[in-house]
């Protein structure tokens, strides 16, 4: 890792960040999901060194964020979002993706969109073209192509086809032939490939948030998906509901999230955590407060496991106006989430609220 200087002249941010960070006193920092922190398809950059150069060069905070998180969502290899993520039941990628910049009190999503491999531009177009905040289906695919949007007719690649088809033999062995599959008729079928280790648990429920703030104290968030694996078409998660998982306010801070959408819609947590920032809860104490209050919420037998704890994976990014931020998850998760400021991009460990894992 470079120490701060080689960073900063690597980046060519040398000469714009270190007088803005002693002017305003707030150090710019960008954080997301563990996939913010790979190097994607080939390119030189993570997702957060390229959403923080971009902040210190002085672009817009919502334009550095979602051209890093395009390297995501254009990455073949990343089977948890845009082009390649994981398909629905019926094998059709549908994604979702929302943004919100803080100066600007502006917000844009889109739910179920087919056909475009980075919608987080697409939500952004629905924030600045449009009146509205919130596209979906067949309307918002209409509107990116009618402001020039490239639409193709599938966004699988090999890989996300053949987990669909894997899929598809374990839940329904009858019409997609596989014998030695047939014990498992009956069986979590998803759950089932996370066990055989032919999915990750964290693409299983897929997603990348990030989040960062400028040297002026600017705060401006994106979350893109492609959602659950293997949902029923049309299903829409949390990542383009604002309040669940992104929310901004420019005064307090930014919060998103990843994991299961379902748990995280019930309480729009993303809200509920900045809302906790604003009372003055460090962004770690209010993210952990939202996922006690998920455990909590999940009273169902069946989202349950042996312990009584939730059989599913929930993690929170939190940033706040002077710049402190954390990430957290349910359960310890082995690859911590991706951190870029002035001393360059890497992985942070989470703080995790329970011990174990999901499926125990």
């Amino acid at each position: 890792m470079p120490n701060r200087s080689e960073f900063l002249t690597a980046t060519g941010a040398a000469a714009a960040a270190p007088a803005a960070i002693l002017d305003r006193g707030v150090k710019p920092v960008v954080i997301a999901s563990s996939n913010g922190n790979r190097f994607k398809n080939g390119g030189t950059q993570t997702a957060v060194e390229r959403a923080f150069v971009g902040i210190t060069r002085g672009d817009d905070v919502l334009d550095a964020l979602i051209a890093g998180v395009n390297i995501v969502e254009l990455d073949p290899l990343d089977d948890s979002v845009g082009y390649g993520g994981l398909p629905n039941a019926d094998g059709v990628v549908q994604l979702d993706a929302s943004c919100m910049h803080g100066p600007k009190h502006r917000a844009g999503a889109v739910g179920a969109l087919e056909g475009v491999r980075t919608p987080s531009l697409v939500a952004k177009a629905v924030m600045e073209q449009t009146d509205h905040v919130l596209l979906v289906g067949r309307g918002a695919q209409e509107f990116a192509r009618d402001v020039g949007f490239t639409t193709e007719p599938d966004l699988n690649t090999a890989h996300s086809r053949a987990l669909w088809l894997e899929w598809k033999r374990r839940t329904d062995p009858d019409h997609y032939l596989d014998p030695a599959k047939r014990a498992l008729v009956g069986a979590r079928a998803g759950e089932s490939m996370i066990r055989d280790g032919l999915v990750d648990v964290a693409h299983y429920w897929g997603t990348i948030n990030c989040d960062g703030i400028n040297a002026r104290g600017d705060l401006c968030g994106v979350t893109t998906t492609s959602g659950l694996a293997w949902k029923i078409p049309g299903r829409v998660g949390d990542s383009p509901i604002i309040g669940a998982g992104l929310y901004v306010d420019n005064e307090v801070g930014a919060a998103g999230s990843t994991g299961r959408g379902e748990a995280n819609l019930y309480g729009v947590n993303s809200m509920f955590i900045v809302e906790r920032m604003r009372a003055g809860r460090h962004p770690k104490d209010a993210a952990m407060d939202a996922l006690r209050r998920v455990r909590s919420q999940t009273i169902e037998r069946r989202l349950l496991n042996s312990r009584g704890n939730p059989r599913f994976g929930l993690q929170f990014y939190a940033l706040d106006k002077r710049g402190r931020f954390a990430g957290v998850s349910l359960y310890r998760v082995g690859e911590g989430y991706a951190l870029c400021d002035e001393n360059g991009p890497r992985s942070v460990a989470f703080d995790h609220l329970l011990e174990g894992a999901p499926f125990d």
